[in-house]
């Protein structure tokens, strides 16, 4: 039997997004169920983590939701999920997630989309794993972002490649191919 494909997605479960990135969170969807990939996510029903939800699930995903017991008990995990992985709290959903993908992505979000980021970044330095998070770069969401960690590797601060452990992509096409790579 082949190995399930897992991509995790990384975003804001804000209601209150532009809907350029709303476009952007449902093409990641279709694209996760277009290759036959499932979504692990973190389980919520708002933003853009229900957006990419719904859009995998209509192309035929299978759903992970990895919930915190805070979600759970305010009542806001998405009802889209056909694996609930209940976790304690955020660090354990980071760790999970990980655990649980083939690769990261990150579509746009707040500070806790940059805490996963970064988690996952900070593992692959150190030899935690060898697993990468593509910086969907929609809008140019990320272009501030990616100029600081230039500057960081540039000037030594970063150990090893940058590269191995991230990458941009600015459309879903790359974003496509750098999944099937990983893949």
């Amino acid at each position: 039997m082949a190995k399930e494909k897992n991509i995790a997605v990384f975003c804001a479960a804000s209601e209150t997004i532009a809907p350029c990135f709303v476009d952007a969170a449902y093409e990641v969807g279709a694209l996760i169920g277009r290759i036959g990939a499932s979504l692990v996510y973190g389980g919520a029903r708002f933003g853009l983590m229900e957006a990419t939800a719904k859009s995998a699930k209509e192309a035929g995903a299978r759903i992970i939701g990895v919930v915190p017991e805070i979600l759970v008990e305010r009542g806001r995990v998405s009802t889209l999920l056909d694996e609930h992985v209940p976790c304690r709290n955020l660090s354990d959903r980071k760790d999970i997630m990980l655990a649980k993908s083939d690769i990261l992505v990150a579509l746009p979000g707040g500070i806790g989309t940059l805490d996963e980021i970064f988690h996952v970044m900070a593992a692959a330095t150190i030899g935690y794993h060898s697993k990468r998070v593509v910086l969907y770069n929609v809008n140019g969401f990320w272009d501030s972002m990616v100029a600081m960690l230039d500057n960081l590797n540039a000037t030594g601060f970063i150990r090893g490649d940058l590269e191995r452990f991230m990458a941009v992509a600015n459309s879903i096409e790359e974003l496509e191919k750098l999944i099937n790579e990983a893949i």
